[in-house]
């Protein structure tokens, strides 16, 4: 089962793919949908009206999760690019819900800089609620895979060592553009084909059974700290091949156009665009830009 998001003149709607249809559903989106119970399975089955889905314009798969978590340095090859050595545990942060965008949206170029860079990743949904779930129980709390590309700021990550603040700008992340249920594409997320490519060149190439800790260990790890709830998102970090990790790094750059893509859950392809200036055509003084 494929389930996305649609935006509609009546506001969004969930939707199941058939075919090269959308079945429209009668929940506001996938999130909505999850959370509606345990039956959400047999809530998607409905039937309802259809939309071409070539035609179709996708929402983010989840608009508005409860919470979006994210690994870094969860790649061996990245590790390695990076300098790191192997984590022992799951390096954790968040991004607010205002930083997602759809499959086909644009993603905007903040105005403090000039750093942005792209990190293609196998994202999954919750699709109940978690919490202290062992291992090998873990993988039932989650509904499906998705596509994310966790774009970064990297000047404003790299001024603290927090991350939220290179991670999390507004409209900047591509999710979706379905939720591939487990067993239709990959019962463990593992072994899964991940690419992303800048106008057509090929900037990362990697597979997820490079991932040093596995959607079930970060649903274990995880759900030891917090709640778990339907249609929280939680992406698994990126393999190597990023711009910062590049002599000189090739920052993306205005019309760039970003495909990332996952064997057998989808694409995403979005366009870098500029951030439209303040209203006063002035910027924050602790930007370091005038």
């Amino acid at each position: 089962m494929r389930l996305v998001t649609l935006r509609t003149p009546g506001g969004t709607r969930a939707g199941r793919v058939d075919g090269d249809e959308v079945v429209e559903l009668r929940y506001a989106d996938v999130g909505s949908l999850l959370s509606a119970g345990d039956d959400w399975r047999n809530l998607a089955a409905a039937d309802g009206p259809r939309h071409a889905l070539a035609a179709a314009d996708l929402a983010p798969v989840v608009p508005r999760p409860g919470k979006i978590i994210c690994l870094g340095l969860n790649y061996v090859s990245h590790i390695t690019e990076m300098g790191h050595e192997l984590p022992r545990y799951p390096t954790l942060f968040a991004k607010f819900a205002g930083a997602l965008i759809g499959a086909r949206d644009a993603i905007c170029m903040p105005s403090v800089s000039e750093q942005l860079d792209w990190e293609a990743e196998l994202a999954f949904v919750i699709g109940g609620h978690a919490r202290h779930v062992p291992t090998d129980r873990a993988l039932n709390s989650i509904a499906g895979w998705t596509v994310f590309n966790d774009v970064t700021v990297r000047d404003y990550q790299r001024r603290t060592s927090e991350f939220l603040s290179g991670k999390t700008f507004e409209q900047t992340s591509p999710l979706g553009p379905a939720l591939v249920t487990r067993e239709e594409a990959s019962e463990d997320g593992l072994g899964l084909d991940i690419e992303c490519t800048v106008d057509g060149s090929r900037v990362q190439h990697g597979n997820t059974a490079d991932l040093r800790f596995t959607p079930a260990d970060i649903v274990a790890y995880v759900s030891s700290i917090v709640t778990l709830d339907p249609g929280d998102i939680v992406a698994t970090g990126t393999p190597a091949g990023v711009a910062a990790a590049r002599t000189p790094p090739p920052w993306l750059r205005s019309g760039q156009v970003v495909r990332t893509a996952i064997a057998g859950i989808g694409e995403l392809v979005n366009q870098c665009r500029p951030e439209a200036p303040p209203p006063d055509g002035r910027l924050d003084h602790l930007s370091g830009r005038v």
